[in-house]
């Protein structure tokens, strides 16, 4: 798959969000995409996976099957877990027992008689991450799956992606959390002022910054500073 002078923008007068990307993305990659909050990740995101077209340039040998999961997943739907998952089985042309073995593997079995609607964040987070699984997919895009999730659900999600791309599928995954920062072989894209730098295989070069905040603000600095694209750690 390849992107080639990409450029995009959300109305014909407003700002370019990204501009003249050039990348390609091979089968089994396994990319991490990381920037500041608003630099154009979930764009990006939504343009490999087909939501949107580019306003100019081209995207070429998207693989037919390909699963997405949002960073908000749409709960505004009037179904149950279950009845929405075998509407999307149907829509994939698998088994609807393929929402079920997955439900079971993610622990969420016990949400498949809820509401959409009901569901908590995290829990959305695993319907999504569910859907986009159904049908084996040759191109997989996350938005901030680990975002919500339980623990057991952290340390699978690693296992799934690795099993996707050893079966020749390309995984994308935009993770302010850095989840994937020793994934094994793994390429990191990092999007900036409206570029797209590639380092295939090496990550970004970091440096260490204390910051030293009130004990009643240090979750909402560290939430900030997450939210712009930054990996916090607290002293013990």
């Amino acid at each position: 798959m390849r992107l080639s002078e990409v450029s995009f923008r959300y109305s014909r007068r407003g700002p370019w969000i990204l501009q003249d990307v050039e990348l390609a993305l091979g089968a089994g990659s396994v990319v991490e995409v990381t920037g500041r909050n608003g630099a154009g990740k979930s764009t990006l995101l939504r343009l490999l996976a087909g939501i949107v077209p580019p306003t100019r340039g081209a995207i070429t040998d998207r693989p037919p099957v390909v699963g997405y999961a949002p960073d908000v997943f749409p709960v505004d739907q009037p179904f149950t877990v279950s009845a929405y998952l075998a509407q999307m089985s149907r829509i994939r042309g698998v088994p609807a027992a393929s929402g079920t073995a997955l439900a079971e593997r993610l622990n969420a079995s016990h949400l498949l008689g809820q509401p959409l609607g009901d569901l908590s964040k995290g829990s959305a987070q695993k319907v999504g991450l569910i859907q986009s699984l159904l049908a084996p997919p040759g191109l997989l895009i996350l938005d901030e799956p680990f975002s919500g999730l339980d623990e057991q659900t952290r340390t699978e999600l690693p296992q799934i992606i690795e099993e996707v791309a050893s079966a020749g599928g390309a995984v994308v995954v935009s993770d302010h959390q850095n989840q994937l920062r020793s994934f094994p072989g793994a390429d990191h894209w990092l999007v900036e002022e409206g570029a797209v730098a590639a380092r295939n295989g090496e990550r970004v070069r970091r440096t260490v910054i204390e910051v030293i905040v009130e004990a009643d603000d240090a979750d909402e600095v560290e939430q900030k500073l997450r939210a712009d694209g930054y990996t916090t750690r607290r002293a013990t």
